[in-house]
């Protein structure tokens, strides 16, 4: 992140914008994220990076305001994948899936404002047409999740097919390695 806009975060909780000199709250660093503007928050004394920190943090400010994102449950199953086995790949595939989510709304948007260009309607008109294809949206979304679901599954089954393969070759008896007989 060398090109990145850095911040500041000081003792007193506050937030310093190098670039602007100006202090700033974490409403105008969510405004940042929702530019796109590339920056790094560090700790004032120890050159720390805080950014993730700050993120959480907007990201707990959003889920206690309004309409949270996450359902207690969801929250909950992501907590136990910390210390799992399955934490790396966990944040890997949430990591992917947002990201097939964001080029989904990004081809939508485009096929969106070629329509809206191509037939002239109206802002209400439009807005509401936008609205009635949201449980369209929905139920696509619902089909790609079960999709990666079941080739994940499918993934997992030809792994232990592997694995199974693999070790079959070894001296194990069915409840694990032989035992030596004292006779």
């Amino acid at each position: 992140m060398a090109s990145a806009r850095l911040i500041k975060k000081y003792p007193n909780r506050r937030l310093y914008d190098t670039q602007t000199s100006t202090y700033i709250t974490l409403a105008d660093v969510k405004q940042l994220v929702i530019e796109q503007e590339e920056f790094q928050v560090i700790d004032a004394k120890s050159s720390e990076d805080l950014t993730r920190q700050i993120l959480l943090q907007i990201i707990l400010e959003e889920e206690q305001a309004g309409m949270p994102m996450f359902t207690s449950p969801v929250l909950s199953q992501i907590i136990r994948f910390y210390g799992n086995a399955m934490q790396g790949i966990m944040g890997s595939y949430l990591e992917k899936n947002i990201q097939a989510f964001i080029d989904i709304q990004r081809k939508l948007q485009e096929q969106s404002r070629a329509f809206y260009d191509t037939n002239k309607i109206g802002p209400e008109a439009w807005t509401q047409f936008v609205n009635m294809q949201a449980p369209m949206i929905q139920s696509m979304m619902s089909n790609y999740i079960e999709q990666s679901k079941n080739l994940f599954v499918q993934m997992q089954e030809n792994m232990q097919n592997q694995t199974r393969s693999m070790f079959s070759s070894f001296p194990f008896g069915a409840g694990g390695p032989t035992e030596k007989k004292n006779g």
